[in-house]
């Protein structure tokens, strides 16, 4: 009766399985994958002018939100904006409003991989509020505020508020770091903060002027405006830097093989040429392999000849 199975001889299969029983033995160095941690962009944004502001008009049975930026920018992708005046349409019994009027407006915003800035500069600028056509709520002379956050680094923040400041019509001396009211009879009443800033270990902002607002203009067709309007900001946020790839540690020898402690002087020659602890046993791992199958054919080869 043919068969299709072939029985391996004896001595054939005892070689394989000394091998099989080598490769299971040799340790296996198992390295994983360098992991790097990237550094996270920073951030900045400037604003000239930016109000929050609610109109009632027509002895209050209307109500009109005055929201307006001017020269708002962000980063990450560097901008930078200079328009002169900005205006609403429809707070001024129909006609186009203009809220701020300046010979410099400049808000600007850049990031790189170090350093994150926001700059806004103001020069010559008169702010108004509707129901005051006559009447500027503020006029400033030149106003700066800068935030600049460099990796590594302590964020700086600052303001400045340079020359003459009017207030409703009032030359005003503002308080350096302070709150300052302003009241006129029959109009209104202004608070000013002067220069606010703030710093974290990764962050900074300055508001040179931040003006709470309540008017109430008599016979002129507006029953109260109230609200914020805030004068030249700048914020950002430090890139975060990037920190080093690091290694994981290889996978420990199989069972059976005596994982050892402290470093041989085999290691500290290893490690001087560039090789790893576990090039010693993959090396002798090797050599078991071949003396093995070098003694199985010489076995084989024997018992052939007798």
């Amino acid at each position: 009766m043919n068969s299709n199975t072939f029985r391996m001889p004896a001595a054939r299969r005892c070689a394989a399985v000394t091998v099989a029983a080598a490769l299971v033995a040799a340790p296996m160095a198992l390295a994983a994958p360098a992991h790097a941690t990237g550094g996270g962009e920073g951030r900045a944004s400037a604003v000239v002018l930016r109000t929050g502001l609610d109109v009632s008009l027509l002895n209050k049975t209307v109500d009109v939100p005055l929201k307006a930026t001017l020269n708002e920018v962000q980063a990450p992708a560097s901008a930078e904006k200079t328009a002169l005046s900005v205006r609403l349409d429809g707070v001024d019994q129909g006609r186009p409003f203009q809220v701020l009027r300046a010979d410099v407006a400049t808000a600007k915003a850049t990031v790189d991989k170090h350093r994150a800035e926001g700059y806004t500069n103001l020069v010559r600028a008169r702010v108004h509020v509707p129901g005051l056509p006559l009447r500027s709520l503020i006029e400033v002379e030149k106003v700066t505020s800068k935030a600049v956050c460099e990796a590594g680094k302590q964020p700086v923040a600052e303001s400045n508020v340079l020359g003459p400041v009017t207030v409703l019509g009032k030359r005003t001396t503002l308080s350096t770091g302070g709150t300052t009211r302003v009241e006129v009879p029959g109009t209104g009443e202004v608070t000013l903060d002067l220069s606010k800033t703030h710093t974290t270990s990764r962050t900074a902002a300055a508001t040179a002027l931040e003006l709470k607002v309540s008017v109430n203009p008599a016979k002129l067709n507006v029953a109260e405006v109230t609200g914020v309007v805030t004068l030249v900001e700048a914020k950002c946020e430090s890139p975060k830097a990037g920190a080093p790839a690091t290694q994981e540690p290889s996978a420990k020898p199989s069972e059976g093989v005596q994982a050892q402690s402290g470093e041989t002087p085999a290691e500290e020659n290893l490690a001087e040429t560039g090789g790893s602890a576990t090039t010693m046993y993959i090396a002798g791992g090797a050599a078991l392999l071949l003396a093995l199958g070098g003694g199985a054919l010489l076995l084989v080869r024997t018992r052939a000849r007798g």
